[in-house]
């Protein structure tokens, strides 16, 4: 029985509410991010290059791009996106992904 009570603590610890909270805003940044990328490339692309700027994209900008679901993206969503892919850190990636794009 003793054996049972530190696995039992480890996954506990591994439910991160945070951590999940996290994880659904960026799923959902990345449905408002895609269409507007695809407005730029083929869908491939779109996709890796879609990933590379939710995944540098900071908490709150994460939340300001998830209010968009369900919604075509404004100027100010577009802007958010081009200053998140713009980034040295994501363009870095998105050249590791084989995407090139200036915005």
């Amino acid at each position: 029985m003793r054996t049972y009570l530190p696995i039992a603590l480890l996954t506990l610890a591994a439910c991160d509410p945070q951590g999940m909270a996290d994880t659904v805003g960026r799923r959902a940044a990345s449905t408002v991010v895609l269409p507007v990328m695809q407005q730029e490339m083929a869908t491939p692309l779109a996709q890796r290059a879609t990933d590379c700027i939710v995944r540098n994209a900071s908490a709150a900008e994460v939340k300001a791009l998830a209010r968009d679901v369900a919604v075509v993206a404004g100027s100010l969503t577009e802007s958010n996106i081009r200053a998140i892919a713009l980034r040295p850190e994501t363009q870095s990636c998105l050249a590791a992904k084989g995407v090139s794009w200036r915005g």
